[in-house]
């Protein structure tokens, strides 16, 4: 089945997790960074989670998944060991219009996670469509080497530029070419070279 790529804004939002363990945990974590307004579900809990719960940063109902959790619910994660619950989970999750995740279970998921490469506001996902996640994992590690941390500055200085150029009384076509200047092999590596001088 083709899927359609995107990047989801989930700061806000609802995102329950069903599951309370160390690949709950690093989705936890995810959803986190995208500041996504996170319910977790478990009877236990790894001491990360439970640090996250204290902390104020989720909220964790140390029990068994009820139908009610998802009230309010924009997507979720079914990260649990029990395939008969996640089914229950994914049935329910389609009834309601949530969009679901079964961990580990490509035909009980409305989308993937991708291997991500993060450099500051940059990130690149890669997805084989759950055929082979060690293939992601290993392009993923490609990636890293060849887009350093220097990206993450670099990317915030475009930023900035292209805010002022945005602010000026340009053409549109004029505007256009010079974003894509700045953003050229050429321009990143002058930026490299000037933080060599500095």
């Amino acid at each position: 089945m083709p899927l359609f790529p995107a990047f989801l804004k989930v700061a806000g939002r609802r995102c329950l997790v069903v599951g309370a363990g160390p690949v709950a945990e690093e989705k936890i974590g995810g959803l986190l960074r995208a500041e996504a307004d996170v319910r977790v579900v478990a009877p236990h809990a790894t001491r990360r989670i439970r640090d996250w719960a204290r902390a104020g940063r989720i909220r964790w109902a140390a029990r068994k998944f009820r139908a009610s959790d998802f009230a309010g619910v924009f997507l979720t994660v079914a990260a649990t060991s029990s395939p008969a619950l996640h089914a229950q989970i994914y049935r329910q999750a389609h009834r309601r219009g949530v969009l679901c995740n079964v961990v580990d279970d490509p035909d009980h998921c409305d989308f993937y996670y991708g291997a991500v490469v993060r450099r500051g506001e940059l990130q690149i996902a890669i997805s084989t469509g759950g055929h082979s996640p060690a293939l992601a994992q290993r392009l993923r590690k490609q990636i890293e080497r060849d887009f350093g941390r220097e990206y993450a500055r670099w990317l915030k200085e475009l930023g900035a530029k292209r805010k002022k150029l945005f602010a000026k009384a340009i053409s549109p076509s004029r505007r256009r070419a010079l974003l894509h200047r700045l953003a050229s092999q050429v321009s990143f590596d002058e930026f490299l070279r000037q933080r060599k001088r500095k």
